[in-house]
């Protein structure tokens, strides 16, 4: 009952970081040697855990005692380098030295004065990344959580800048109001969807474009879409091209889009979560042409730029419009102690609390240089090219889609007819026997209706030998599934 009724004195915080930070140096030590997915089943953890939280408090070394026999071997290793599934999404040394930093300082910039570092860090990393991606200055913007919330910011923007002030008006009971249209591919990320949902347009108002064979957006069939609904009463009011999909990393037409979006005046937003990075690299910037006359361009540095999660950038040739579509500044957020103007960063987003997400990026272009992250992307290219070429070369294997960047789709075929019923049973066996192995973790996806084994290369230490073992395993797969 005598114990101070304040936080962890500095002398205890100190003994227990340094042994918090070998734990974690030990993690990243070892990550090879375990599993990347845990062999255990939904459901199976929750039981291990007591019913309540503790009444009286606990020493640390009952705590990390835990961690390491329930935390740690229980987790899917997004760290090992046989992480292939989905979309990488490393932690790197000076992120997490970052986001230590982060925590310890505990800033939130909503304003400028609840953070001033945390808010004008934010511009300068913002636009440090402009420039490596080659964007003019025109475009500012901001960091969010994840691209499902830079993409509803950017489409929250299209929306306001319909003209119908929905911001101010909303959309129900408005008999004016037309039914607003969204453009996007057939292999669009799901979080656009979502956007439309969550902004009031619904699943309808999305309009999802054909795809041609490469899985890219018909800048033909986007303008036959827009005629109809203009024709049928219907306002379109923005499009959303990809540079790197999530099934196949296929590449829209941008400039070709761009085109239509300034022909019709609809807002264009490009989604290059994954892959945007790649335009750090200015010899291959091709897939990006046309991605400067964007409204709006999401790239998510917790995918392949190596930046623990979470970090979304969301950049933007009109922020004035994204302001008008959230700002609202109640009484006990107004600054009238300032002089000079500021950027209050919550008045871009849904959010009023907001994490400072700037200091780990600074720390990492700092501690790589762009050169440093530059060569890094380039090897994860040409590893995932060298697998292209294994399964091209090999008779009992198919490539299901191009390699613009460092994702490839495939499958087993044999070298004896059957149905694709029975190639995607197959496939999904092979998967499973490759994944049981804990050497590596694949993910799928269907393309044109056919089970697809996804390999994704974008781990901060992968290296060759991964993806030799994860071909061998492959191979061998086929005897066993």
């Amino acid at each position: 009952m005598d114990e101070p009724l304040t936080d962890m004195d500095p002398a205890a915080f100190r003994a227990a970081a340094h042994r918090v930070v070998d734990v974690m140096a030990d993690y990243l030590e070892t990550i090879e040697q375990r599993a990347v997915f845990p062999a255990i089943e939904p459901g199976s953890l929750r039981p291990r855990f007591p019913g309540s939280a503790p009444e009286g408090p606990e020493s640390l070394d009952v705590i990390l005692g835990d961690y390491h026999s329930l935390i740690e071997p229980n987790a899917t290793h997004w760290q090992h380098p046989g992480f292939f599934a989905y979309f990488a999404t490393t932690a790197s040394g000076p992120g997490i030295l970052g986001e230590m930093l982060t925590a310890t300082l505990g800033q939130n910039p909503m304003l400028w004065r609840t953070s001033p570092i945390g808010t004008e860090l934010e511009e300068v990393v913002i636009d440090w990344l402009r420039q490596a991606f080659g964007l003019p200055e025109t475009f500012d913007g901001l960091l969010t959580d994840t691209a499902s919330t830079s993409s509803l910011i950017a489409l929250a923007g299209a929306r306001q800048a319909s003209g119908f002030d929905v911001a101010a008006s909303g959309l129900a009971g408005r008999a004016e109001l037309p039914s607003l249209r969204v453009y996007a591919s057939t292999e669009a990320h799901s979080s656009i969807e979502k956007a439309c949902m969550t902004l009031g347009l619904g699943r309808a108002g999305l309009v999802r474009v054909p795809a041609n064979d490469r899985f890219e957006m018909r800048a033909d069939a986007l303008e036959g879409a827009i005629a109809a609904d203009r024709a049928a009463g219907h306002r379109p009011i923005a499009i959303v091209a990809t540079v790197g999909t999530t099934s196949s990393t296929s590449v829209d037409p941008v400039a070709s889009i761009a085109d239509i979006a300034e022909r019709e005046g609809l807002w264009l937003h490009v989604d290059s979560a994954y892959a945007g990075v790649v335009a750090m690299l200015p010899d291959r910037r091709g897939p990006f042409a046309g991605w400067e006359h964007a409204d709006s361009i999401v790239v998510n540095p917790h995918k392949w730029l190596f930046t623990p999660l979470d970090a979304s950038l969301l950049l933007s040739r009109r922020m004035p419009v994204l302001r008008d579509a959230f700002s609202l500044v109640p009484e006990y957020l107004r600054t009238l102690d300032r002089e000079t103007p500021g950027r209050d960063y919550n008045e871009y987003t849904p959010q009023l609390g907001r994490r400072f997400r700037a200091l780990k990026l600074w720390i990492q272009l700092r501690w790589f240089g762009l050169e440093g992250l530059r060569r890094r992307i380039e090897r994860h290219l040409e590893m995932a090219q060298t697998f292209a070429h294994w399964v091209d070369d090999d008779p009992e294997w198919e490539r299901l889609a191009p390699v613009p960047f460092s994702t490839v789709c495939f499958r087993w075929v044999g070298r004896e007819r059957q149905t694709d019923a029975e190639l995607d049973a197959r496939n999904a066996a092979i998967m499973d026997a490759v994944n049981r192995t804990g050497e590596v973790f694949l993910s799928h996806t269907r393309l044109a209706g056919r089970f697809t084994i996804r390999i994704a290369i974008g781990n901060l230490r992968t290296e060759p030998r991964h993806v030799e073992r994860a071909w061998v395993l492959l191979r061998e797969a086929v005897a066993v599934s």
